[in-house]
C-alpha cells in the first residue's frame, strides 16, 4: 500500500507540474486575438505579467506556513481551484483592469502549487524524482500553445483555450483535495535527533529545537537561508536572461539570420529540456551536489565560448552547451534545500526561494535589457559571465560550514 501511495501521490504531482506550465504556454499564442479584444498596445502584456509575478511571489514567499496549516493535499486543492477560477475568469472579464486581477490570482495559485510541490518531492523523493518533476513543466508549455492554436483554429477565439485548461484545473482540484489524507506526512519516532544526508556525507546534532519548524521570522534571520535565496535569484536570472536575449544578440548582433536566430531559441529550450531528461536517469548516480558542480563548470565553459565567438558556429554551439548544462541546476538547488538550511527552515525556505527565483527572472533580464541599450548587445553574454561567477561563489558559500557557523 505504501509503494502503491508513493507511486500514486508521484504520478499526481507531475501532472500538477504540467498544469503549472500550461497557462505560460497559452498566453503567447493568445496575446494578439486577447490585444484585439480589448484593444491594447503591444506592451500591455507587461501589465498582466506583473500582476502573476506578484502574486506568484507572494503566495510562494509564505506556502510554507500555508502547507504546514493546511497540509499540503488541502493547499494543492486550494490552489488549483483559485488558478482555474482566474483562467476561467479570463474567458468571462469585461474589461482590462479584472484581466490584471484575475492575473494577480492565477499567480497566487501558480507559485503555492510550485512550491508546495517542490517541498514535498524534495522531502520524499530522490533527486530523479525532482529532476523528472520540473521536466513535467516543460511537458506543459509545449502543450499549452497547441491547446491554445487548436482553439483558434476551431473557433477563431482565445477563450475556449482558456475554458480547457480552466477545467482541467478545476478536476485537478476535485482529485487532489479527494487524495488530501494521503500527503499528511506518516507520523515519525524521531525525538532526539535531527540529520542532514548527502554523497559528500552528512552532518548530524542532537539539538532537538531543530526538529521544530522554525518561524518565517526565525528563518529570514539565517545566513543559510538568504544565501539560498540568492542562489535561485542568479540561477532564474541566468536562464531566462539566455532564453530572452539569445535571438536579438544573434540576429541584431552577430549577423545571425532571423529563421536562424529563432532555430537557436528553439535549440536552447530543447536542450535544456533533454538535459533534464538525462539529468533524471543520473541524478541518483551522481547526486544533486555532483551534477549542479558539472553543470556550472560546463555553463562557465559554455559562456566564455559565446563571449569568445570567433566563428558564428562557436557562438551556436555555446547556446545549445549552455541550455544543456543549465537543466539541472533548478531541481538540483531544490533537492538540496535540506542540506543546505536544515530540517527547521526547509519548509519555509523552499517557498522563499521559489520566490526569489521569480524576482530574478524579471529582474536580471530587465537589467541585461538596460546595459544593452546603454552599450550594445554583446554585453549580455559578460553580464551573464559575472551572474554565473557570483552564482558559482553562493553555491560554494551555500555547501561551507561558514554559513551554518554564522547561524
Amino acid at each position: 500500500m505504501t509503494a502503491n501511495r508513493g507511486l500514486l501521490l508521484i504520478l499526481l504531482a507531475y501532472i500538477a507540474f504540467i498544469s503549472l506550465g500550461l497557462p505560460d504556454g497559452l498566453l503567447g499564442v493568445a496575446w494578439p486575438s486577447m490585444r484585439d479584444t480589448f484593444d491594447l498596445p503591444l506592451d500591455a502584456i507587461g501589465t498582466l505579467l506583473i500582476g502573476s509575478t506578484s502574486g506568484y511571489m507572494l503566495s510562494s514567499f509564505i506556502s510554507g506556513v500555508v502547507s504546514r496549516r493546511l497540509g499540503i493535499g488541502r493547499l494543492l486543492a486550494l490552489s488549483c481551484t483559485i488558478t482555474a477560477l482566474a483562467l476561467i475568469g479570463y474567458t468571462l472579464a469585461p474589461h482590462w483592469w479584472i484581466l490584471v486581477g484575475l492575473a494577480l490570482c492565477l499567480g497566487l495559485g501558480a507559485g503555492a502549487i510550485d512550491a508546495g510541490l517542490n517541498g514535498y518531492v524534495a522531502t520524499h523523493h530522490s533527486d530523479r524524482m525532482m529532476q523528472w518533476l520540473h521536466a513535467s513543466f516543460g511537458v506543459g508549455v509545449t502543450l499549452g500553445p497547441l491547446i491554445m492554436t487548436v482553439g483558434l483554429n476551431l473557433t477563431g477565439h482565445w477563450q475556449p483555450g482558456y475554458w480547457v485548461v480552466g477545467l482541467a484545473q478545476l478536476a485537478l482540484a476535485l482529485v487532489f483535495l479527494a487524495t488530501a489524507p494521503l500527503w499528511l506526512k506518516p507520523a515519525t519516532d524521531v525525538t532526539t535527533e535531527a540529520q542532514l544526508s548527502d554523497d559528500a556525507g552528512k552532518v548530524t546534532t542532537t539539538r532537538p529545537d531543530l526538529l521544530q519548524p522554525a518561524s518565517m521570522f526565525g528563518s529570514l534571520g539565517t545566513l543559510s537561508v538568504w544565501v539560498s535565496m540568492l542562489l535561485f535569484f542568479c540561477y532564474t536570472g541566468l536562464e531566462l536572461t539566455m532564453g530572452l536575449w539569445t535571438y536579438s544578440l544573434l540576429a541584431e548582433s552577430r549577423g545571425v539570420s532571423v529563421a536562424t536566430a529563432g532555430l537557436w531559441v528553439s535549440i536552447y529550450w530543447g536542450m535544456f529540456t533533454v538535459g533534464r531528461l538525462l539529468a533524471g536517469v543520473f541524478a541518483n548516480w551522481l547526486g544533486h551536489l555532483r551534477l549542479i558542480w558539472g553543470s556550472l563548470i560546463l555553463a562557465l565553459f559554455g559562456t566564455v565560448l559565446l563571449i569568445w565567438n570567433p566563428v558564428n558556429a562557436v557562438g551556436l554551439f555555446a547556446i545549445g552547451l549552455i541550455g544543456f548544462a543549465f537543466a539541472p541546476v533548478f531541481p538540483g538547488l531544490v533537492s538540496g534545500t535540506l542540506h543546505r538550511v536544515g530540517r527547521a527552515h526547509q519548509d519555509n525556505t523552499m517557498g522563499m526561494q521559489i520566490a526569489a527565483a521569480g524576482i530574478g527572472g524579471a529582474g536580471l533580464p530587465g537589467l541585461s535589457g538596460v546595459l544593452a541599450a546603454r552599450y550594445s548587445l554583446e554585453v549580455v553574454p559578460w553580464a551573464m559571465l559575472v551572474a554565473l561567477l557570483l552564482l558559482t561563489g553562493l553555491y560554494w558559500l551555500s555547501l561551507s560550514r561558514f554559513s551554518r557557523r554564522f547561524d
